[in-house]
């Protein structure tokens, strides 16, 4: 499955909407838009992940790069909607207590 990326930027926050599957084919699409937005100082950006089915280790490595890069710029990234299979790879890891993750769907498709 491909993966799509739409970026809106709606008043002081960059909105980043994901939709299909973030593995290694698809995620340096992700990361091509997500980490330019993280290195620009100072930047609050929501990257919307209700419409992502799967995530591997390769995505989970995206958003690591993201946090990183987000304290080294003073940028701030929420993930938002998380459903229930894709937030459980944060948990297993441990980066839903690192990350801030808001609206995290758990049912459904554990």
């Amino acid at each position: 499955m491909n993966l799509s990326v739409n970026v809106q930027e709606e008043t002081d926050v960059k909105v980043i909407e994901v939709s299909g599957e973030i593995d290694a084919y698809t995620a340096p699409e992700l990361k091509k838009s997500l980490m330019p937005l993280i290195k620009e100082d100072g930047n609050e950006i929501e990257v919307d992940l209700e419409n992502v089915t799967y995530m591997d280790s390769t995505g989970l490595g995206v958003f690591v790069s993201a946090l990183k890069a987000s304290k080294e710029s003073d940028s701030h990234f929420t993930l938002k909607n998380v459903q229930g299979r894709v937030y459980r790879i944060f948990e297993i890891t441990g980066l839903n207590g690192v990350m801030d993750i808001k609206a995290a769907i758990r049912g459904g498709n554990e």
